[in-house]
Order: structure tokens, then sequence, then C-alpha cells
């Protein structure tokens, strides 16, 4: 009981991440040590589970999918995106004080990366090819701007893909690549007013996105652990100042709403008490991330 009500509170976690613009919920499940175990959840969905669907097997169709992992954990981040948007808005806290909740994100964040570095046991010359790598790719795809692209199924059918792939890697977020293919308030529109002309090719996008680029990256990080590590400690660090605190930012009203799409940063030149919130959020953040570190060494080392 107890692991299912942990489960619940790191897809609590998650959810929350998914709400903030920049910030996505792979970079928050593998901040809290679950991504391979999510990666093989969404892998369990295969071709023996749709055989078992299909010949009505009920028992292996209940069985053969990591439920266990993935119902506590999607019950926890839905409660997290209605308490973060009904609740406590966040999306509006963003707005009126962004200064903190970006503190507490980045700290997050930037403890992540703390932690992944200290996973890589010898740096090799090779090796911080492949970090630097991640980081141009983290920095390139943040600062991309909105472009024009088609309507048609094929491309509803493509940002699918992309979407879904977003939000499984960490240090990318699927709704800012939506945002940047001009697809977000179509994606939404379709949603809001059911139109299934968007919702059937969206929806096997993001489908196929899950069966494809689930696998691809579990056989990476499988056949080539550190490489792909590095690769994504260097997306993360890429973004990273995107979540920066003090930022200009830039938003485009999407479907109504206001949406980051970019930001300019800056080092603020005297301490008040929006610094203050911020540096104090940034320490609860980076802390945490520390923290359950630490204990989960402690916890293996007690365990072996």
């Amino acid at each position: 009981m107890l692991s299912k009500i942990i489960l619940a509170a790191k897809g609590f976690c998650m959810g929350a991440a998914d709400v903030v613009p920049g910030v996505s919920g792979g970079t928050m499940a593998f901040i809290l040590g679950i991504y391979t175990q999510l990666l093989a959840a969404i892998r369990s969905f295969d071709t023996l589970w749709l055989k078992a669907v299909f010949t009505l097997n009920i028992r292996q169709a209940f069985t053969r999918p990591h439920l266990g992992f993935l119902i506590p954990l999607f019950i926890g981040l839905i409660t997290a995106v209605v308490f973060f948007t009904r609740v406590v808005p966040l999306p509006k806290l963003l707005h009126t004080h962004p200064e903190p909740i970006y503190g507490l994100f980045f700290g997050l964040i930037l403890g992540s990366i703390i932690t992944l570095l200290a996973e890589i046991k010898k740096m090799t010359g090779v090796d911080f090819f492949f970090l630097v790598v991640g980081v141009v790719v983290g920095w390139v795809t943040v600062n991309l701007v909105p472009t024009e692209t088609p309507d048609g199924a094929w491309f509803i059918f493509i940002s699918g893909m992309i979407a879904i792939t977003a939000m499984i890697l960490p240090g990318l977020s699927g709704s800012f690549l939506l945002l940047i293919m001009k697809k977000y308030d179509v994606i939404l529109n379709g949603i809001g007013h059911f139109q299934l002309n968007i919702l059937i090719p969206f929806g096997l996008g993001a489908v196929a996105g899950l069966v494809v680029f689930s696998r691809f990256l579990s056989w990476l990080l499988g056949r080539f652990y550190q490489e792909t590590l590095l690769i994504i400690i260097g997306v993360l660090i890429g973004t990273l100042w995107m979540i920066w605190p003090f930022q200009i930012r830039h938003y485009i009203t999407a479907h109504g709403k206001q949406k980051l799409i970019g930001s300019t940063p800056f080092m603020p030149t005297e301490v008040n008490q929006t610094v203050i919130y911020a540096v104090v959020m940034f320490l609860i953040g980076l802390g945490l991330v520390l923290l359950i570190h630490k204990l989960e060494h402690v916890f293996r080392n007690n365990a072996d």
C-alpha cells in the first residue's frame, strides 16, 4: 500500500511539472528515479497484450500491462493537473509570481543534473562530445520560433508523435513543441469540439510515438547507457536557461490563453523580496532532489 502511495505522489510531481511551460513529466520521472520503469510500463502494451484483447483473454489483458505501476502514477498525475489548475492555479501564478515557481523547478532540474552526473563513472573526450550534443539539441529546441505548418491529417499525425515523444523525453515539453509547430490551438480546439478529423490522427500519432520511441529509448539505454544518459543530461543543461527564474518572458495567445514561447534571462541587480523568495524556492527544489538521491542510495545499500 505504501509503495502505491509513493507512486501516486511521484505521479503528482509529474503532473505538476506538465503544468509548467518548458518542464516535462519525463524530466520529473527522471528526477524521481522511475524513468526506466515508466518506459517498461509503456512497452508492456505490446503485441501479446493486443492479442489478448482481441481474443478476449481477459486475464492476460489485465495482467500483461504494468497496471500496478501505471494506475497509481496516473491517479497522482491527474490529481496534480486538476489541483494546479483548479485549486492552486499554477498557470496563473506563473504569470503573477513567476520567479518563485520557476526558482523551485530550476532547483529541481539543477539537482537532477548534479545527481545524474554523479552516475557517470569516468568522463572521456567522447563522453564530453555526447554531453555537448545534448546541450546543443536542448538549446536549439527552446530557441525555436513558431512556424507555419500544414493542417493535413498526415501532419496532425506527425504532431502527435512529436508531442508524445517530447513528453517522455527528459528536458523537452510536448506542449511547447506543439506551440512551435502552431498546432497547440488546433489540438485544443479539436478536443474541445470533439473533432474526429483532428483527434483520430493526433491520437494515432501519439500511440505510434509511444510504441516506437519508448522502445527505441529503452534500447539506447540498454546498449549505450552512458552515452544516452550524457545526451539527456546535456538536453537538461541546454534547456536550463528557459527555467531560470529571472526572465523577460514572451507569450503568444493560444486558445484564449497566453502561452510561453520564449524568454530572455537576466541577472537581478538588487536583492529584494522577489529575489529572496526565488532563491528560497530554488534551495528547496535543489535540496529535495539531493535528499531523494541520498535516500535512494541508503535504501539501495540497506537492501544489498
